[in-house]
């Protein structure tokens, strides 16, 4: 019996996502019946429900939130503090300054936090509900990310929106996003691992898009950047008093469906026994939760991860006092978990942050850095057995003839000396043949000289930096067992981008070597940290991505706030080497990764049979007598070097490491003796090719490299897990 009541009031969510077995799909009427007797009594027969511990829940957690709003309205610029606040609510004369502070600025904030948060805990509970998935959340399924890019759409093309129509803009943005992640990860049925990259891969491109318009587009869209990490700062309190009807309607219309999300927990098939219609509810559940997180980025921009820490914790409550799991009241107590999450995030950044820049840095990097801690923290609790992210099939690659492979490498040194000659040719000026002769003999003119010597630098290091991120992802792929994985997914990219803009934006006018080591040292610590994390009694590939993608948004958040902080006039800069440009490269900057490469590639070649065995499974190395764990941290550790080293020559580039190694096996099989130097040449074509056009297409304005790559790569992950989706991944 004890065994019965455990599985019966565990939640199916949570149970889901730790790899537990799901409720049975039973389409007996009889296990109907009693499946929805269980839905409807919280737990399992017998189990008395406990309005009371609903109720004091319910007060802790209201009065936590009324602690935190009172602190909160003692924070600002201007010098109106408790004392002030107390005299002024206490009938105090000559208090006109605190009121005018109170009602201009700080209750909107407090109103627009509150609005938000609750907003967000709806929508995401909503959303897990229907993914069964606890980290379902409008961050991971990139409904924010699609919002966002609507908004920042607007406001480049001068479309003066009304307010509803910027809600129903950010709603179709975040509905399209979402869609196409629930595709890929079916549902969210596969495993939080698919879910998780699905949404992070989709984000990364739409982000990319975002960083395009910014750039392009500096005076329309200034401001935006900040606001694109989330901010719940107002004046006035217009916005907030608009957007509460929609709040209402949404919130209403989760809690009508409560009923629906209990019997939806027990599978679909109980479910549809019930009487419910399950892709209709599905389907309404899922509007309901994008127009809410549409409503919450239309207010205060895309706050991170409050959508996925809230309901993960309401829910971990929910474990321990009977009842509260019941979608009508785990509604509104994940809304009210928004509250304290959302209202504390913001009182934490302004404890933390001098009293001047209150409003100008966003709330959102301490939500984002909160979200990424519960994400790796999840991910640590995933057993370490389950199924991997790939079929063996599709990660060994089908065997290749001899001939086959020489024919890919010959082509693809044709193609990448092509790519090169174009890539000296085109730009923002065109460069003849006969010019280049005349340059590499020293009697070209002056323009062409001058323009030779800014152009070669940045071919060379697009060359370079495609194929020291092709080498790292190869490596990656093999120690992670995972043909999805990359530098980029894993922190490793926004370790060394983290390290190379503290030391960029702290030191101006810093040399490469400084900036080389700053990138390396953050690489190297963001590698070790998320192998260490990901170790628990053995290496979970599942694990370590999880990781790996919770480590890089906690990095980008705090890459975000140092821009705000240190450089708020510069984002156009710190944005276009965020989005991994050649513009400005010198042939300094081509020296630390080109010793990378000297000193990896043959170590990796050296190694090319233990990636062989490593990217097997976990017993046959040991068999084969390879320690495992030495060859995972010497490889990642070559991996992070190489990151770094391209970071430093162009910046933050996504994808290369992903696809490269991917193309590299489906055209020459998996044995890395083939897969390494097929790699290199696809990974300096991809970012060579990228660069060309970006500095071609819209010259004389030119697109960063990494904008290229994202738009490029993300069609063939898309790709890669569409093809899996109907695999155990």
């Amino acid at each position: 019996m004890t065994d019965t009541h455990t599985r019966a009031s565990a939640d199916p969510v949570l149970e889901a996502g730790r790899g537990g077995a799901r409720t049975p799909e039973r389409p007996a009427r009889r296990a109907g019946r009693s499946l929805g007797r269980r839905a409807e009594g919280g737990g399992a027969p017998g189990t008395r429900s406990a309005p009371a511990s609903i109720a004091g829940a319910f007060l802790a957690v209201t009065l936590l939130g009324l602690l935190i709003a009172a602190v909160h309205l003692t924070q600002g610029t201007s010098p109106v503090g408790a004392a002030e606040l107390w005299h002024w609510a206490t009938g105090g004369e000559g208090m006109d300054q605190t009121a005018a502070v109170l009602i201009a600025s700080r209750v909107p904030r407090l109103l627009a936090g509150v609005l938000v948060g609750v907003a967000l805990g709806f929508s995401g509970t909503l959303l897990q509900s229907i993914a069964r998935n606890p980290l379902a959340s409008p961050d991971t399924l990139a409904v924010n990310a699609g919002a966002y890019l609507t908004v920042v759409l607007v406001a480049v093309l001068g479309i003066a929106a009304p307010f509803y129509g910027q809600i129903g803009l950010t709603f179709v943005g975040g509905l399209v996003a979402a869609a196409l992640v629930l595709a890929l990860a079916r549902g969210g049925a596969a495993g939080p691992s698919r879910l998780i990259l699905a949404g992070a891969a989709i984000s990364m491109a739409l982000n990319s898009v975002v960083t395009l318009l910014l750039i392009l587009n500096e005076q329309e869209s200034m401001g935006l950047f900040a606001w694109g990490a989330g901010s719940i700062t107002q004046s006035g309190n217009r916005t907030v008093a608009l957007a509460l009807p929609v709040v209402l309607l949404g919130m209403l219309a989760a809690v009508l469906m409560a009923r629906r999300m209990d019997l939806l927990a027990l599978g679909d098939d109980a479910a549809a026994v019930l009487g419910v219609s399950v892709r209709s509810s599905r389907v309404t559940a899922v509007l309901v939760a994008v127009l809410l997180a549409a409503v919450a980025v239309a207010v205060a921009g895309p706050i991170g991860f409050v959508g996925l820490a809230a309901p993960l914790l309401a829910r971990l409550l929910a474990r321990r006092v009977p009842g509260l799991g019941k979608h009508v009241v785990l509604l509104p107590f994940a809304g009210l978990m928004g509250v304290v999450v959302t209202l504390g995030a913001d009182v934490l950044l302004r404890s933390l942050v001098p009293p001047t820049m209150t409003a100008a840095v966003p709330t959102g990097v301490v939500t984002s850095v909160l979200g990424a801690a519960l994400l790796v923290w999840f991910a640590r609790r995933l057993p370490d057995t389950g199924p991997a992210l790939s079929t063996t099939s599709e990660h060994l690659g089908r065997p290749r003839t001899r001939r086959v492979v020489v024919s890919v490498l010959a082509v693809a040194s044709l193609v990448l000396v092509g790519a090169t000659v174009l890539a000296v040719l085109l730009g923002d000026r065109l460069i003849l043949m006969g010019d280049v002769a005349n340059w590499l003999n020293g009697v070209s003119g002056r323009e062409v000289t001058l323009e030779m010597g800014r152009r070669m630098p940045r071919v060379l290091a697009a060359l370079l930096a495609g194929a020291a991120l092709a080498l790292a992802g190869t490596i990656v792929q093999a120690v992670c067992r995972n043909p999805l994985a990359e530098p980029g997914l894993l922190g490793v990219t926004a370790g060394a981008g983290l390290g190379a803009v503290v030391m960029i934006l702290l030191v101006p006018g810093v040399g490469v070597w400084a900036m080389s080591g700053a990138a390396f040292a953050g690489a190297i610590a963001v590698t070790a940290l998320v192998f260490l994390l990901a170790h628990r009694g053995g290496l979970s590939s599942t694990r370590l991505v999880l990781i790996g993608v919770g480590v890089q948004t906690g990095l980008f958040a705090l890459i975000t706030l140092v821009i705000v902080v240190v450089a708020p006039w510069d984002v156009n800069l710190a944005l276009t080497w965020l989005a991994g440009s050649t513009y400005g490269r010198t042939v300094d900057h081509l020296v630390p990764v080109t010793i990378a490469l000297l000193l990896i590639t043959p170590l990796a070649v050296t190694l090319r049979r233990d990636l062989d065995v490593v990217s097997l499974d976990e017993d046959t190395p040991r068999i084969l007598g390879i320690a495992l764990d030495r060859s995972r941290v010497v490889l990642l550790g070559a991996a992070a070097l190489l990151t770094a080293a391209a970071v430093c020559a162009v910046g933050v580039v996504a994808f290369v490491g992903l696809v490269a190694p991917h193309a590299a096996r489906a055209l020459v099989g998996a044995r890395h003796t083939r897969v390494i130097p097929v790699a290199i040449l696809l990974g300096a074509i991809l970012v060579s090719g990228a660069d060309t056009i970006g500095r071609f297409a819209l010259a004389p304005i030119q697109i960063p490299a990494g904008v290229g790559t994202a738009l490029l790569g993300t069609p063939y992950f898309i790709y890669l897990l569409w093809r899996s989706r109907g695999s155990d991944t």
